[in-house]
């Protein structure tokens, strides 16, 4: 629902950013968090799903305050997902997928 790109507003409604990443797992309607940006200088930082107050389309309202959301770690992008071979791929291309980290 939410999309990247859409403003990020904190608990006073003042606009601190922009939605870089949702996390989560689509297939199943998951919603973890927010990975926003708040200006040129300064790294994403994560906002867990329970912060999050209310969403309209092209809006983030979060519960946090400024000085809460300064205070959030810094979003780091997950874990690449596991990689299943093809049973019928042949010993070369098993071998190029396992040496290149495909596999894991």
């Amino acid at each position: 629902m939410i999309e990247p790109g859409w403003k990020v507003f904190d608990a006073a409604g003042e606009e601190i950013g922009t939605v870089r990443e949702v996390t989560g797992d689509e297939n199943v309607d998951i919603f973890d968090g927010l990975a926003i940006h708040r200006g040129l200088l300064t790294k994403e930082q994560y906002v867990p799903s329970e912060n999050v107050a209310s969403i309209y389309t092209g809006e983030v309202h979060l519960a946090l305050t400024r000085a809460e959301v300064e205070a959030l770690e810094q979003f780091t992008e997950p874990a690449a997902e596991e990689q299943i071979v093809p049973e019928k791929s042949t010993w070369y291309q098993r071998l190029a997928w396992w040496t290149t980290g495909r596999n894991r």
